[in-house]
């Protein structure tokens, strides 16, 4: 399937979009005052070692300590020993190399391993492991024997570290595979040699920006054409595709038009639509998808769709589309973490399977690790994808002030009646001449109309005058109770 990327540039923000069929599936979006910290490497150190939960807390210069769990630590097992505690392998105040494997999510700071790895467009290096392992992506025995040869063959006899052969290699020659070793070799030897006079909490490696990551993990057989509508970046892109990746400079083109590039395909409009909780279907129906802090329930619902033959028949289609649209979702909000969809029940178990194997070959497009779980006996999906990064929601949006995140408001009614007990609790403790409520338009109407006799009754209960005055400022939520 032919797919476009789309590289919007400005002085703050790169924006990435991958169209495939004209259909936006993936939208990554990187700024200049909060770039990622994925693939990093840090001459951290450490603050401090918590033996009850066998993790420690690592300075690497950031406004939050980075998290690193004794499985993250390299070499903690050893041939048949048995795994040594986090206190006898670290200790406060001790220098170690890290490299950033999740980035800061929500309140929890960057995740760690000392395992190193370093990334280039057909390779991944590592540097303290000694095998060579190949991406799950390429199929075939007779295959993935054959690029484990090439690439032995191209190693010295005293080569020191391993390598993992990625998808992108299948078609790479003799050549690019060397290029490729070589390039990591010497990224690794370089940080290395930073490594040894660097200070403490000091970055020693930073991982490509975003346009530079998407040529060399993005970029596939089936990519047409990179369009970029920066002239700067688009020539820095170039220069990398031209040393790197030399194949894929030739599909790069400098999109000078003079509409925006992402309105030109309507990304900017797909974005809009990943922000809301409802997504609707072609056939009528619609998802609800909610996003929690470590889980997402996405709901199935037939909504408008009646279907033609029977009822079944029209639950399959909308669970079938759905299948499609929730793989989708899940790409272009990048949703991670506890996954559940409720897909509306169905009766047959051959209905179940047909879902299930449309759900899982949708699924097969992402880039992401994930595992999927058959239907539980409650008829729901549960899956995991794999959290590196954080949501589309995250990046662009914050809690609402006003309802903090709730997604709703107390009403006008609840809020006066909350005033009432307020006024109470006041009276008995202070003595005052006067009361005054300060509160939102609404709620002074409400208590101007529907709950004047109920204030009027708290008023004569108390012995005392209460007024009212509207705060413009104030959400509909928001009171004060003033005393005179």
């Amino acid at each position: 399937m032919s797919e476009e990327i789309l590289i919007n540039v400005t002085p703050q923000e790169t924006r990435i979009a991958v169209v495939q069929q004209g259909v936006v599936q993936e939208v990554r979006i990187e700024r200049e005052s909060a770039r990622g910290y994925v693939g990093n490497v840090y001459m951290g150190r450490v603050v401090r070692v918590l033996p009850g939960m066998q993790s420690a807390f690592i300075d690497i210069g950031g406004s939050r300590a980075a998290f690193l769990h004794v499985a993250d630590i390299w070499g903690h097992r050893q041939g048949g020993e048995d795994a040594k505690p986090i206190e006898r392998l670290l200790a406060e105040g001790q220098n170690l190399l890290v490299q950033v494997v999740k980035d800061p999510l929500g309140t929890k700071g960057a995740r760690l391993s000392t395992q190193i790895s370093i990334a280039g467009r057909l390779l991944v290096y590592l540097p303290q492991e000694s095998h060579i392992g190949i991406s799950q992506r390429i199929e075939g025995e007779e295959e993935r024997l054959h690029l484990r040869e090439k690439l032995q063959h191209l190693l010295p006899a005293d080569a020191s570290g391993g390598f993992i052969i990625r998808t992108m290699a299948e078609a790479a020659n003799e050549g690019e595979l060397q290029a490729d070793v070589d390039y990591l070799r010497k990224l690794w030897n370089d940080i290395q040699e930073k490594s040894r006079s660097a200070a403490p909490a000091s970055l020693l490696y930073q991982e490509l920006n975003l346009s530079l990551r998407v040529l060399r993990d993005v970029v596939n057989d089936e990519t047409t054409r990179i369009l970029v509508d920066s002239r700067e970046t688009f020539q820095k892109v170039r220069v990398f595709a031209t040393e790197f990746t030399p194949k894929v400079a030739e599909r790069l083109e400098h999109y000078a038009g003079e509409r925006p590039l992402f309105d030109l395909h309507g990304v900017e409009e797909e974005i809009e639509k990943a922000l809301a909780r409802r997504v609707d279907l072609k056939s009528g129906g619609y998802l609800i998808i909610d996003q929690t802090e470590a889980l997402t329930t996405i709901d199935v619902n037939t909504g408008g769709f009646v279907g033609g033959r029977s009822f079944d028949d029209t639950i399959f289609k909308t669970n079938l589309e759905a299948s499609q649209v929730v793989a989708r979702q899940l790409r272009l909000r990048n949703l991670g973490g506890i996954i559940i969809i409720d897909f509306i029940d169905m009766d047959t178990e051959e209905h179940r399977n047909a879902v299930l194997n449309e759900f899982r070959k949708a699924l097969a497009r992402d880039r992401t690790h994930m595992t999927v779980n058959g239907f539980t006996q409650l008829g729901l999906v549960e899956m995991t994808r794999k959290r590196t990064r954080e949501s589309l929601a995250h990046v662009l949006c914050e809690p609402c002030p006003v309802c903090a995140g709730r997604g709703q408001l107390r009403t006008a009614q609840t809020v006066c009646y909350q005033i009432l007990r307020e006024l109470m609790r006041e009276a008995r403790q202070f003595q005052s001449r006067e009361y005054r409520i300060l509160a939102s338009q609404q709620v002074i109407d409400m208590f101007l109309e529907e709950e004047s006799q109920s204030l009027a009754m708290l008023s004569d209960f108390i012995g005392k005058p209460v007024s009212l005055h509207v705060e413009s400022q104030y959400n509909q939520e928001q009171f004060d109770i003033v005393l005179m």
